[in-house]
């Protein structure tokens, strides 16, 4: 990122309390900024959101243990927050904000990380009694209520959110059909043989897959039927995890330019001088032009947080390394760094319980995937951060760990000093 000039953020205020927001605020207290630090958000804390897919059926599931920080954590960081309150306007000018009780709060700067939205099925019945879908802590516990040992549950997207949520579902004693219209959910991500043997985990767990489009959702006699390619399937509960929708809604009143997303430049600056976004809902503008695709990971939230904070104080982001995230089902924990798609070529390395999955391009690293395997991918992503060349051969090897490979690298860079 090219460099800065230090910039008086003066009050600033964070509209959106996910991670994308927290990041920002604490890493502007870590950098020195004095000013003041407000967060608006509807939720009722600032909290964390993994575990609502991977432990809503914990017994000590609550906002208490899933928030970011306690309130007096927030207080002696002199982290003002404004909960159970939404942002409706902006004046990007004034860097003004409007709250929905019509207070207006005073900003020098605004950052924008509202997030997303979960997306709704366009189809009949969608919006019914009975059929959720998982973004807030809110959704967590109506389908925690929902959700009895010998119930019946229909789950709509197998990507990540509906994977995790079929999953804990089953470890209920709910019966779950998992549904998507992809036979092979997750591909791009993890690459076909990786996302191929983690579906295949869904029926080895008796979770019931079908492959297919969602046409309607109806209600009979107090039960849901989701029908897919003409086939009913009977619940007591619907989740749909299909995506989500940026929440830009104010940055479109304010007038900003929006697409998909807010968009930001390379400082995560919007159209408007004063005003900045980060996380789900920014998409940012490439040097060349281009728009990005929009990151919906936690990694991608923190960092972009993180990166805005220092953007806002004129100073230069930290230079990000390799997108990095994670998935808990069935007992298992995936990890995944850099791309598994594209140009290039699939490395399978088997001998293990679990595949792990790299994908090479010019004799350099550009992606990897395991599973139970964290120091791989910790291995992975720093071999593609410094450009180290390795070789298929090596990758496929159960044998050659890729700590080694770095290693070698490093001897071999010392050689040549010496």
């Amino acid at each position: 990122m090219s460099g800065g000039t230090p910039r008086d953020a003066g009050d600033v205020v964070i509209v959106g309390g996910g991670l994308a927001g927290f990041s920002a605020a604490t890493r502007l207290r870590a950098l020195g900024h004095e000013g003041g630090i407000t967060i608006v958000d509807t939720e009722p804390a600032v909290y964390d959101r993994p575990p609502l897919s991977k432990e809503l059926f914990a017994e000590d599931f609550g906002l208490e243990r899933l928030a970011f920080a306690s309130a007096r954590e927030l207080a002696e960081a002199r982290i003002a927050t404004l909960l159970g309150t939404r942002a409706v306007d902006l004046d990007p000018v004034e860097a003004r904000v409007r709250l929905d009780t019509g207070e207006g709060l005073h900003a020098d700067t605004v950052l924008i990380a509202t997030g997303g939205r979960a997306r709704v099925l366009p189809i009949p019945g969608a919006d019914g009694e009975g059929v959720l879908s998982l973004r807030t802590y809110a959704d967590a516990v109506a389908i925690r209520d929902r959700a009895h040992p010998g119930s019946t549950a229909v789950v709509v997207g197998a990507g990540l959110i509906g994977a995790e949520l079929a999953s804990s579902l089953r470890s209920r004693g709910v019966a779950v059909t998992l549904v998507d219209p992809v036979e092979v959910p997750l591909a791009p991500a993890v690459g076909e043989r990786m996302a191929r043997h983690l579906h295949g985990m869904h029926t080895e767990h008796g979770i019931a897959v079908v492959v297919g489009v969602c046409e309607r959702i109806d209600r009979l006699d107090g039960r849901l039927s989701v029908v897919v390619d003409g086939r009913a399937f009977d619940a007591d509960l619907v989740v749909v995890g299909v995506g989500i929708v940026p929440n830009s809604e104010i940055a479109e009143r304010a007038g900003l330019h929006v697409d998909d997303g807010v968009i930001v430049d390379e400082r995560m600056r919007t159209s408007a001088d004063r005003v900045f976004a980060a996380g789900d809902v920014a998409r940012r503008r490439q040097p060349d032009g281009v728009l990005a695709r929009r990151e919906e990971h936690w990694e991608a939230a923190q960092s972009s947080g993180a990166a805005a904070a220092s953007c806002i104080l004129g100073l230069d982001a930290p230079e990000r390394g390799a997108g990095w995230f994670w998935s808990d089902r069935h007992g298992i924990h995936l990890e995944a760094v850099g791309r598994l798609s594209g140009p290039g070529k699939v490395v399978i390395r088997e001998g293990a319980q679990h595949p792990a999955v790299f994908l090479i391009e010019d004799g350099q690293l550009a992606g990897a995937a395991t599973v139970d395997d964290a120091n791989t991918v910790r291995a992975a992503r720093r071999l593609i951060d410094q450009r180290i060349p390795v070789s298929a051969a090596e990758l496929a090897d159960p044998a050659v760990p890729l700590r080694a490979l770095l290693k070698a690298s490093r001897d071999a860079e010392s050689g040549m000093r010496a």
